[in-house]
């Protein structure tokens, strides 16, 4: 590991924990050269599969295109950073279950409205509302009445 201050490549671990329930490692270093200590997190590289969309390309999982649609569903609702970031984990973890190399954006997006039906009602309205393409206000009134049905 080279050193972000002095680009050095000699640097020792003082110290090691789990993080993130045991996904990561955190590693605390110092330069062998300037003394400068610094963090580190190491995890296992899992592979996504490749989303392939309804129109039939194929581009690789974007978590952060993920992180970004669940993130404007929330918008100004009383949803947790932590129980956000739980359910993108969970979706991943999810995806990688499958096995699968390529998965259908349909599945994909069916996660998220799972997730985002537990996390924040209004939040999984207001995705459902893009996701299903929704063109009147009986179509909303539809989805929220499946879903006081469901409670």
């Amino acid at each position: 590991m080279h050193c972000p201050f002095c680009s050095h490549s000699d640097t020792k671990v003082i110290d090691s924990r789990l993080v993130s329930e045991g996904g990561q490692v955190r590693r605390r270093r110092e330069c062998a050269a300037c003394g400068e200590r610094f963090t580190t997190f190491e995890s296992a590289e899992l592979m996504m599969p490749r989303v392939v969309k309804s129109d039939g390309s194929r581009q690789p999982f974007d978590e952060d295109k993920l992180r970004a649609g669940i993130m404007r569903a929330v918008e100004k609702r009383p949803v947790s950073v932590e129980s956000l970031e739980k359910a993108i984990l969970q979706i991943k973890s999810t995806l990688r279950a499958t096995g699968e190399r390529e998965i259908e954006a349909k599945l994909l997006g069916e996660l998220v409205m799972e997730a985002l039906k537990e996390l924040d009602q209004v939040a999984y309205v207001r995705f459902a509302s893009v996701y299903r393409r929704f063109k009147d206000v009986k179509q909303f009134s539809d989805e929220i009445n499946k879903l006081n049905s469901s409670n």
